[in-house]
């Protein structure tokens, strides 16, 4: 059984979705992103979303467009991710999945840069730019390399598209909350419930929720519906109006309220 598969049964055991922090690597830097995972592991974090910068981010909103930017300025390249998250294996159990867009994929090769993935201990890949009926060749390579290929759908997805996106889907099905680009919001799109109930109807994956969750009654939702909660803008705004010295603390204290309403149903 794979890290995410383990990490869910044991999450539904304890009667409870699983947490996922988004992380850009290299925001603010390297050494605080190798920071953060263990401190918000131990605030309440099951697994973690490793954002790889890259320079035209089409599902990001502006936050995370200026984190990875910066990340960018910063040096931070595929390679460097993959040294980042080799890093984090050593320090963390929790599964890791990177989270990037295919251009720098394909320009390091399909299957090199899973098989380096794989070394580097990661567990799963999402590329939000890669459509499920195009994905073959990365779907292979992931496959062989012990990787869950995770593909998202959203509040539009036709009924055919949903089906193609979670047949070609494992690990977890992501569930973009609603229409738009990443970015923290004051509420949940209406009718998450029935969404979420229409994406249930063609797999048994775990759904994981994204985009827009930042408050501790959003995660309450979403475990009423789901398996997985993603919080990606709102704790980059977190770490960006904390001092250095406070970014650390900071986030592990706003992840710890969110764990703690993660209790399903």
């Amino acid at each position: 059984m794979s890290r995410i598969a383990s990490m869910f049964e044991r999450t539904r055991q304890q009667g409870r979705i699983a947490l996922m922090p988004y992380l850009p690597i290299g925001y603010p830097n390297v050494e605080t992103t190798l920071a953060l995972a263990p401190a918000l592991v131990e605030a309440g974090a099951d697994l973690f979303e490793l954002g790889v910068p890259y320079s035209d981010p089409q599902a990001d909103g502006a936050t995370i467009q200026h984190a990875t930017h910066q990340a960018l300025l910063n040096g931070v390249t595929p390679r460097v991710c993959l040294e980042v998250a080799a890093a984090l294996r050593r320090a963390v159990g929790a599964p890791l999945v990177l989270m990037g867009y295919y251009n720098p994929i394909a320009r390091f090769g399909d299957r090199a840069f899973c098989r380096a993935a794989e070394e580097s201990g990661v567990d799963g890949l999402i590329v939000p730019d890669l459509p499920p009926d195009e994905a073959d060749e990365l779907r292979s390579a992931a496959s062989d390399h012990h990787l869950d290929l995770i593909f998202m759908v959203a509040p539009t997805s036709t009924d055919e598209r949903l089906r193609i996106a979670v047949e070609a889907a494992s690990g977890f099905v992501y569930c973009v909350s609603l229409s738009g680009v990443t970015g923290a919001r004051s509420q949940l799109a209406a009718g998450l419930g029935e969404y979420l109930d229409r994406v249930r109807g063609f797999t048994e994956l775990p759904l994981v929720v994204g985009f827009g969750i930042s408050r501790t009654e959003h995660v309450r939702e979403v475990a009423r519906h789901a398996d997985g909660a993603i919080v990606a803008s709102a704790l980059v705004d977190r770490l960006d109006k904390l001092a250095p010295s406070e970014q650390v603390e900071g986030a592990a204290r706003y992840v710890r309220e969110l764990a703690d309403a993660t209790a399903s149903r």
